[in-house]
């Protein structure tokens, strides 16, 4: 039996092993369950990658909220050969996600971390947090589909009131469902990973020795403030302070401070409002009575549930032909979200001629034109995924040209833009992945808009993230109440609790930010020299290959590796 057979036939028995709620640190009686999960990402054999929940009511002064909000959700990977119980790792990364981001995102870079940690001879975790808001998610549409490997199951589920494993899709949630999310924000955020770490590491020196703190984009800001909070309010007890549950901090495209993420350097084009928003929310800018960020179009719930359908559509059939677009709802919400992400014009943003469903791709071409960056306008949706092919493209005029000056700012990525050229006829748009670059098969023009040293996120590995962890990697219901507390951070309200302002400095930090990521400010760390990676862009930190195309392993995870290790 070669090496490999062996791994999965290890991540087989250890999956039986750990069951439900089978972890050896913690017992079945405390509410706390995991539950391991299948893969088809390329490390599946070496790494086991499991959800796990514990019990953690939220006040009562929060209100009425369903059963499965009172608990705390994560996604854990690990070595198959190393040890079961957390607290025997050598390290655990612990990962806060950005904005509208859950858990799933972390997929790759969790799986490369902790193989290079293991090719170093240490066994490190990835944990992934989620946040409260994500337990109003019905995932069932999409894994009842992975089960079935059909994708009618899941449209018809979300799209047509199909009936999936006993249950039907309730629809988005929406006026007195989401109003408990209004109590939670920044101090509920922090208080959930101080809890979850003390259930799962009771032992107060093993997370001061051993837990590496950080995360993407808003999360690093998230990460700052609980390395700055007290829990106790009693700036005398050192054992409840955040810094005190950490050992190190790490940021992928984001840093490490107590401070709010406002837009660095310039201010937003002339574009109309309906693009300008996603950008607001973004940056923070976007607040209201809201108790969830719903715009809209372009984010909203129904929205980012399509990223995850788009993933589910490239997971099961690869080449096949528009299976989401023919799918999709016929609404305004819909409509101009389309336009907005794939207009290659303002005139055809402003008229919908040409009809942005009319364009033949194959389900590839159409995941990679929502999120790799020639495509993507918004610099913090951006992944480099390869580039478009079969037929002719052209520049991408809308929402801005790509200008060195628009593409400077850092909210629209580095990369110039390219379009399809030809709607309604019969050609069929294809897709190249991150490899595949400058091939046989590539256009003419290719060299204008991309290279290899560019491109380093496989469009079938960003799929996988999309759609088969059991926690989403796009988040449905953002609570407005998170990016409204870190604007406010220095109100009076918070003096109770953000008290150890060298919080982030007493420990080792390593920031890596992608050369085409968002715009940053300072951390303020005294030795903080941040890692620029070339060719990443925003999202690239966490859905890289394993090997870049250049033959070297994926830089971000080997520096994750590098810093547990040292």
């Amino acid at each position: 039996m070669g090496s490999s057979a062996i791994r999965m036939v290890l991540a087989t028995a250890t999956a039986f092993a750990v069951g439900v709620g089978g972890a050896p640190h913690a017992s079945a009686q405390d509410g706390r369950t995991e539950t391991t999960y299948a893969s088809t990402a390329p490390l599946a054999g070496e790494v086991i990658g499991s959800v796990v929940t514990i019990p953690a009511p939220l006040p009562e002064y929060v209100g009425p909220r369903p059963e499965r909000c009172d608990r705390l959700s994560y996604l854990r990977w690990r070595s198959v050969d190393g040890p079961a119980d957390s607290a025997h790792a050598d390290r655990i990364f612990v990962a806060q996600p950005g904005i509208f981001e859950g858990a799933g995102a972390f997929g790759s870079v969790a799986r490369n971390t902790v193989v290079a940690a293991a090719r170093r001879g240490a066994h490190v975790e990835f944990w992934a947090l989620d946040r409260r808001s994500n337990c109003l998610e019905d995932h069932t549409g999409v894994q009842a589909a992975l089960a079935t490997g059909s994708f009618d199951t899941a449209t018809d589920y979300y799209f047509h009131g199909a009936e999936s494993d006993g249950s039907r899709f309730a629809g988005y949630a929406s006026g007195a469902d989401v109003a408990w999310l209004a109590h939670v924000g920044l101090e509920q955020t922090l208080r959930d990973q101080y809890d979850l770490l003390r259930h799962e590491l009771p032992d107060p020196q093993v997370r001061n020795d051993k837990v590496l703190c950080g995360g993407h984009s808003l999360g690093g800001f998230i990460t700052g403030f609980f390395a700055e909070w007290d829990f106790d309010g009693n700036p005398q007890t050192l054992d409840d302070a955040g810094f005190s549950q950490c050992s190190g901090y790490f940021a992928l495209d984001t840093v490490i401070a107590a401070k709010s993420p406002a837009p660095v350097g310039g201010s937003f084009p002339q574009i109309p409002d309906i693009v300008k928003a996603p950008l607001d929310a973004a940056t923070g800018a976007v607040t209201g009575a809201m108790p969830v960020l719903a715009l809209p179009a372009v984010i909203n719930p129904e929205t980012t549930n399509l990223l995850a359908l788009a993933g589910l559509a490239v997971r099961l059939d690869p080449e096949g032909v528009n299976d989401l677009v023919e799918r999709l709802p016929d609404n305004p919400n819909v409509d101009w979200t389309l336009r907005a992400l794939l207009a290659k014009d303002a005139a055809m943003f402003a008229t919908g001629e040409p009809e942005v469903r009319s364009l033949n791709a194959t389900n590839e071409a159409v995941l990679g034109a929502i999120l790799d960056d020639n495509s993507q306008p918004f610099g913090f949706l951006q992944a480099s995924v390869g580039f478009i092919t079969g037929a002719p493209v052209q520049d991408k005029l809308f929402p801005v040209p790509s200008t060195t000056e628009v593409l400077s700012t850092g909210m629209f990525g580095d990369a110039p833009k390219a379009s399809p050229a030809v709607y309604g006829a019969d050609v069929l748009y294809r897709w190249l992945d991150y490899d595949e670059v400058a091939t046989a098969d590539s256009l003419p023009n290719e060299a204008r808009y991309t290279n290899p040293a560019s491109e380093v996120t496989s469009i079938a590995e960003l799929a996988r993230n999309l759609s088969e962890p059991p926690l989403d990697f796009t988040e449905w219901y953002f609570p407005t109440r998170l990016p409204s507390d870190l604007a406010l951070s220095s109100a009076p309200s918070f003096a109770t609790h953000h008290i150890h302002r060298d919080g982030v400095a007493r420990h080792p930090i390593l920031t890596l930010q992608g050369s085409g990521g968002i715009a940053l400010p300072e951390s303020g760390h005294p030795d903080d020299v941040p890692v620029v990676v070339p060719g990443y862009n925003h999202i690239d930190v966490l859905t890289a290959a394993g090997v870049r195309n250049d033959g070297r392993p994926e830089p971000v995870s080997e520096a994750l590796a590098d810093f547990a290790t040292r």
